[in-house]
């Protein structure tokens, strides 16, 4: 079994830029309900279109809903990420 050491303490409780990776094709349209996070669709040959998110969360609890809501629209999430917590 593989043994992960985080080297960075994250503070879910302040803003910080996220990059989701999911596989589907969201198109721009969900923006909105997803926080107003930019969308991406990434060029994949012969697999299933993915998307990439970027944007930024306030906190915990928004990273929370972004995260239910591709739940909600049965998108397999591949990757959540967090780039930057700086302002």
């Amino acid at each position: 079994m593989k043994k992960f050491t985080i080297t960075q303490e994250f503070s879910f409780t302040k803003p910080a830029v996220y990059k989701i990776h999911v596989q589907g094709d969201l198109g721009t349209s969900s923006s909105a309900k997803l926080g107003g996070m930019q969308i991406t669709l990434l060029n994949s040959k012969n697999r299933e279109p993915e998307s990439m998110l970027i944007g930024r969360i306030t906190d915990q609890a928004a990273l929370s809903g972004i995260l239910y809501t591709l739940y909600e629209l049965h998108l397999t999430i591949l990757s959540v990420s967090m780039l930057s917590d700086k302002k």
